[in-house]
């Protein structure tokens, strides 16, 4: 229950999720980027951008991370924090989408962390 309250309820502000679809189906989910802001850090989000397998390099995560960086700045966030697998690129490209500061983190067992600057 928790999880799904987690990724159900969002408010706008702290916890942010926009979702592509297809024009012609609704129910059909192409790409989902959202943010949470770290209660330890107001100024900081967790963000995270999902596409669908068909949709790789048809640029809708990149449309929505813009979107979802833009809503996050109006919002008093200034860094974006993301956890990714250290073998995918299109991942690490996408968040230097978002700045022209793309901090790299912790790495370990195949994982690495990023934060990105939206000031930048």
């Amino acid at each position: 229950r928790a999880e799904l309250r987690y990724l159900t309820e969002v408010d706008g502000e702290s916890h942010l999720a926009l979702v592509a679809v297809l024009a012609d189906r609704l129910d059909h989910v192409v790409a989902v980027a959202r943010y949470v802001r770290l209660a330890s850090e107001p100024t900081t989000a967790d963000a995270a951008i999902v596409v669908g397998d068909p949709w790789q390099r048809q640029r809708p995560g990149t449309r929505l991370a813009i979107m979802l960086a833009d809503a996050a700045r109006e919002q008093g966030i200034q860094r974006f924090s993301a956890t990714m697998l250290s073998d995918n690129p299109a991942a690490i490209a996408l968040m230097r989408t978002l700045t022209r500061r793309l901090q790299h983190g912790a790495h370990a067992d195949g994982v690495r962390e990023v934060v990105a600057d939206l000031a930048a």
